[in-house]
C-alpha cells in the first residue's frame, strides 16, 4: 500500500520531480532510492506568508511495492441508434453531458445548437474582434461547447453539494484534458485546448447514434395538454419528442421571450453586474506573492476578493490570470465583456469580473416586462455602453483612480480587449446606485490589496453575463417544468448552474430524472 503524505514546500521543490524526490525522501526517512513513484493527489498555493508555500497530498510507492493509480477511461456507451429521443436544446456543458449521459442510460439524444460547430465559431470570434461584426447565433456565447468553450474553461465550483464534481472531472481527462485537473485546488484546461475536447464529446455522441445538429435554431416548442410534444426550428421543420431539456445557457434572451409569449411559466431571476478590470500581471503577482519577480516556478497568480458595500455584496468574478478580455455580444447595438485564459496563463495581463449583485426591486423600471424586467435592465446598460463607445464593438473605459474620483481619463492605453476602447466616465453607463456602490467598493479593495487601487488597471464596462437574469422554475424532486410536463429546465440559462462543472452536473441530472421516469433503472 502507498504511503499518504500532506505537507508544505518551495515552489522550486514542487515543480521539480528530482527535488520532491530528495525532499519527501527526508521527510520518511528513507534514501531516495527506496522510493519508486510518487503520485500527486491534491496541489494549492498557500500564498498567505511572504515565502510562499506548495501543498502537497501525495501517495509514495517504494521500491516493490504495486502501484495502483487507476486509469481514466471513458464508459461503456450504448449504441443509441435505434433507441427512444430526447431532445437536448443546446451544445454548451449542460447539454452536451445530459446527451453524454443520456447515451449511457440507452437513450437516444438529438442535441440542437443555433450556433456552429467549433471550427465555425473560430471565424465569427474573429470578424466580432476585427470587424466589429456580431453573428447573432455564432459568438462567444452560442455555439459549440457554449459560451464556456471560448471563456477560459475554469473548472473551480464552490457548488460541491449539487453532485459529483469528481466524476465530471475524469470525464473531461477521458476526453483528453490534463491529469492535472484532478489535482489542482482551481482547476483550468484553457480556452486553447478545450475546443478539442469538446469537439471529441461530440464526435462521441455521433459515433455512439445520437445527432447533433448545428445551425438548428428552437423557434417553438410543441405542446398538447400540458406536455411537450416536440419542437420547431427556424426552418419551419418540426422535431418530435416527448422530453425536452432545454439547456440554451444564459443569453439565450429569445428563448425567454418565448417561453414568455406563451405564457410558460418563468421569473425574473436576480444576478450581478459591473465591470471588467484589467491590470498587469506583474502587478497582481507582486500584491498577491508579495515579492518583485514571481519567477518560473509560481504561476500567474489570481485574486479573489468580496466586500460588502452599501448593504450589496461586491466581489471579483471569473478572473483571468495571464488572460484576455473578449466581445462577448450577442446581438446588434450591444456591447459586453468577458474574460479567459490559455491553458500556459501566459498573457502580460489579468482580469477579472468586479460585480455587485443586483437585488429584484432594482428592476422596477422594468416591471411592465413582467418576468422579462431583469433581462431588459441588462440589455438597456449594454445598449447605452455601445452608444457611448461610439456604436461598434469598443467598450467604454476607464482608468480605475480615475473612475473612483469621477474624472474622465485621458489616453487610456491599449488593453488586451481587441476590438479596443472609449474613454467614459463610467457613471454615463450604469444606475446611479451601482456607480456610488462601484467607486466604494474599489477603494476598500484598494485597502485589502495595497496596489490594486491603481491607474495602470483599466475598467472596461459592462461585464453583465454573469449568471441568468431568469429562472425556469421546476419540480425540485423530478426537475420538470412546474407547469409543463416533459420539459427539463436545465443548466444556466434555467438558473440552476454557474459555471462549466455544476452546468455538467446540471445536465447529467436531468437526464437521469428522464432516466428515472423511463423506469431505465438508473
Amino acid at each position: 500500500m502507498p504511503q499518504e503524505l500532506l505537507f508544505q514546500t518551495s515552489p522550486e521543490t514542487a515543480t521539480n520531480e528530482l527535488l520532491l524526490k530528495q525532499h519527501i525522501a527526508k521527510l520518511i526517512r528513507v534514501d531516495v532510492k527506496e522510493i519508486q513513484h510518487i503520485s500527486i493527489l491534491k496541489r494549492s498555493i498557500d500564498a498567505r506568508q511572504k515565502a510562499v508555500k506548495f501543498n502537497l497530498k501525495v501517495d509514495i510507492y517504494l521500491v516493490g511495492e504495486p502501484i495502483q493509480e487507476a486509469k481514466i477511461e471513458l464508459p461503456e456507451y450504448k449504441n443509441v441508434t435505434n433507441a427512444q429521443e430526447v431532445i437536448v436544446v443546446g451544445a454548451g456543458p449542460a447539454g452536451l453531458f445530459a446527451a453524454l449521459q443520456l447515451i449511457e442510460l440507452g437513450l437516444k439524444p438529438i442535441v440542437i445548437e443555433r450556433g456552429k460547430d467549433v471550427r465555425g465559431r473560430r471565424r465569427d470570434l474573429k470578424s466580432i474582434n476585427r470587424d466589429h461584426i456580431v453573428d447573432e447565433d455564432s459568438n462567444y456565447c452560442f455555439g459549440e461547447g457554449g459560451a464556456g468553450t471560448y471563456s477560459d474553461g475554469k473548472l473551480y465550483t464552490r457548488s460541491k453539494k449539487r453532485g459529483d464534481v469528481t466524476r465530471i472531472l475524469e470525464l473531461f481527462v477521458a476526453y483528453g484534458a490534463s491529469h492535472d485537473i484532478l489535482v489542482d485546488a482551481h482547476p483550468h484546461i484553457g480556452t486553447n485546448k478545450l475546443p478539442q475536447i469538446i469537439q471529441d464529446m461530440r464526435v462521441k455522441i455521433i459515433e455512439m447514434g445520437g445527432q447533433v445538429l448545428f445551425e438548428t435554431r428552437l423557434t417553438d416548442i410543441l405542446i398538447k395538454n400540458n406536455e411537450v410534444q416536440g419542437i420547431v426550428i427556424q426552418n419551419g421543420d418540426t422535431i418530435l419528442a416527448n422530453k425536452i431539456i432545454l439547456a440554451t445557457g444564459h443569453s439565450a434572451r429569445d428563448i425567454f421571450e418565448l417561453l414568455d409569449r406563451k405564457q410558460i411559466f418563468i421569473e425574473a431571476k436576480a444576478f450581478a453586474l459591473g465591470v471588467r478590470a484589467e491590470h498587469p500581471q506583474s502587478l497582481i503577482d507582486s500584491i498577491q506573492y508579495s515579492c518583485d519577480y514571481r519567477g518560473e516556478h509560481l504561476p500567474p497568480s489570481p485574486y479573489s476578493i468580496v466586500k460588502q458595500v452599501g448593504g450589496r455584496g461586491m466581489y471579483s468574478f471569473c478572473m483571468c490570470p495571464g488572460g484576455v478580455i473578449a466581445p462577448c455580444a450577442t446581438s446588434l447595438g450591444e456591447v459586453v465583456t468577458n474574460g479567459w485564459s490559455p491553458s500556459k496563463r501566459d498573457q502580460a495581463t489579468a482580469n477579472s469580473g468586479i460585480v455587485i449583485e443586483l437585488k429584484l426591486e432594482d428592476f422596477k423600471p422594468f416591471a411592465k416586462f413582467g418576468a422579462l424586467a431583469g433581462m431588459e435592465f441588462q440589455k438597456s446598460i449594454e445598449q447605452k455602453a455601445w452608444h457611448l463607445a461610439g456604436q461598434t464593438q469598443k467598450v467604454p473605459a476607464q482608468k480605475m483612480v480615475d473612475f473612483t474620483q469621477n474624472k474622465v481619463s485621458n489616453n487610456i492605453p491599449k488593453t488586451s480587449y481587441v476590438p479596443g476602447t472609449t474613454s467614459v466616465e463610467m457613471g454615463q453607463v450604469f444606475p446611479g446606485f451601482l456607480t456610488q456602490i462601484l467607486r466604494e467598493g474599489f477603494v476598500e479593495f484598494g485597502k485589502s490589496m495595497r496596489g490594486f487601487l491603481t491607474n495602470e488597471a483599466i475598467l472596461h464596462a459592462p461585464e453583465s453575463r454573469t449568471s441568468s437574469p431568469v429562472r425556469i422554475p421546476r419540480d425540485a424532486e423530478t426537475l420538470e417544468h412546474l407547469q409543463i410536463k416533459g420539459l427539463y429546465p436545465c443548466g444556466e440559462g434555467a438558473g440552476y448552474a454557474g459555471g462549466i462543472i455544476s452546468a455538467a452536473i446540471d445536465g447529467e441530472k436531468c437526464a437521469l430524472k428522464i432516466g428515472e421516469v423511463l423506469n431505465l433503472n438508473v
